[in-house]
């Protein structure tokens, strides 16, 4: 692959190394910057200058440290030159894959996949046997959401996408696909020392319920009374500064920062483990099944990745049974593809607006866009104690999450919504839910 390079805005982005430190929600993790410039580029702004520009590692270290962190100084550029996130995103993925070479592989520019593993959903008895005698091994198989999720290893040595010709020549009738592995969208997730959050009062029994689906919520004042039960899906739950701030936005309560779903219960899947190389499309059905089995008014998902068959069905069953999806559009620019779930027929896609109202430069793009939400200039509980001034469309969906499930419908949430500027959908929503990051000394 050639991939292009933006020089004008890296010479910006070099520019910027004087501009106030943004907090961290994973201090001292690359990749934990979460100021006012998305993940997208504060991971690899750092690692690319360095290896594009030749610039000092002093540099480097400030760009991921979070001196990086004003996306408004950068707007023009961006707007100019709308491949530039779409590059940016496709070197973080390749380093994503070069960081953990055993388990991960890349299936063409945009997409990553486990190396070792393909998944068939509601395969037969005789397509299984076909694929025995074409090489492939079951590793699992569990009855999710309905379906029959059987997971088959790839022949040893053998690309993913050969081996994924090969199953579906092998057998013809078999609904298989790749293991996508999806990311945050916005913030970072390695794992922080804090302790898991738990509602020290246990489940409310009655109220609303709200699941979520992503890295594992940390202890936090702002949370010590709130009602959240985790379970991890990648190994034993664990904390993780993105999970943090997308739960701290839903069920928070200290002083001035108050969350927009106050006195819900929160059921928290955490898909990764402190491993940034889960988060497969497997682990997120089955981390969807759990949160269906709250029986949650809805389900928010801060989690970006391609269309995936399984994801696709476990979605599709979901809205049989009522529970509605939202789903953040993700932070890698209007030229990036389409981003799932938030792309699915029946998902609440949702955008970020900044205090203006204005849509995100950096936000992505789904096949439809039905709501937006703040999404920059807002605090979010940091893993501990302390507060982080956050942005990207992560931080906007548990927003209109928690307000639809007040409002009960899509059609009833778009009764309240207000016009922006841009490409907000039907509107924004729970403007009103923005915590400025002064009031509460975020970082």
């Amino acid at each position: 692959m050639t991939t292009r390079f933006c020089f004008p805005l890296l010479a910006s982005a070099l520019a910027l190394t004087a501009a106030p430190v943004a907090a961290q929600l994973l201090p001292g993790a690359v990749g934990g910057v979460v100021g006012d410039l998305n993940r997208t580029v504060g991971t690899v702004a750092g690692p690319v200058l360095g290896q594009v520009n030749g610039q000092a590692p002093a540099a480097q270290r400030a760009l991921v440290d979070g001196a990086f962190d004003r996306v408004s100084t950068l707007a023009s550029s961006v707007e100019e030159s709308a491949g530039t996130l779409l590059d940016l995103r496709r070197m973080r993925l390749s380093l994503l894959v070069d960081a953990h070479r055993a388990e991960l592989a890349r299936e063409g520019d945009d997409n990553v996949v486990r190396r070792d593993r393909l998944v068939a959903v509601e395969p037969d008895s005789a397509s299984l046997a076909a694929a025995a005698r074409g090489g492939f091994r079951v590793i699992s198989g569990s009855s999710e959401l309905g379906m029959r999720l059987v997971t088959l290893a790839i022949p040893p040595r053998m690309a993913p996408r050969k081996a994924l010709d090969r199953l579906r020549k092998a057998a013809p009738g078999i609904d298989a696909d790749f293991d996508h592995v999806f990311e945050p969208a916005g913030g970072a997730l390695a794992p922080v020392t804090a302790l898991l959050a738990a509602g020290a009062a246990g489940l409310a029994p009655g109220g609303t319920r709200i699941a979520m689906i992503d890295g594992g919520v940390a202890s936090h004042p702002s949370m010590a009374r709130a009602s959240i039960e985790q379970k991890g899906f990648a190994g034993p739950a664990s904390a993780t500064g993105h999970g943090t701030a997308v739960a701290s936005l839903l069920v928070g309560e200290q002083g001035a920062f108050r969350g927009a779903a106050r006195g819900a219960s929160l059921f928290v899947a955490d898909v990764y483990g402190g491993n940034a190389a889960a988060g497969s499309a497997s682990t997120i059905v089955r981390a969807l099944a759990w949160a269906a089995s709250k029986n949650p008014r809805l389900i928010t998902i801060s989690l970006v990745g391609p269309p995936n068959r399984a994801i696709e069905r476990a979605v599709a069953a979901l809205r049989a049974r009522g529970i509605l999806v939202v789903a953040a559009v993700g932070n890698d620019g209007p030229a990036a593809p389409p981003q799932y779930p938030a792309s699915y027929d029946g998902v609440v896609a949702v955008t970020g607006v900044d205090a203006k109202g204005k849509a995100l430069v950096e936000a992505g793009r789904a096949r439809h866009l039905d709501f937006a939400a703040p999404g920059a200039e807002l605090a979010a509980a940091l893993p501990g104690k302390g507060y982080a001034s956050v942005r990207g469309t992560s931080f906007a969906a548990p927003l209109a999450a928690a307000r639809l499930a007040a409002a009960g419908s899509p059609d009833r949430l778009a009764a309240e919504a207000r016009p922006g500027k841009g490409k907000v959908g039907r509107g924004i929503v729970c403007g009103e839910c923005r915590v400025a990051p002064k009031v509460v000394g975020a970082r």
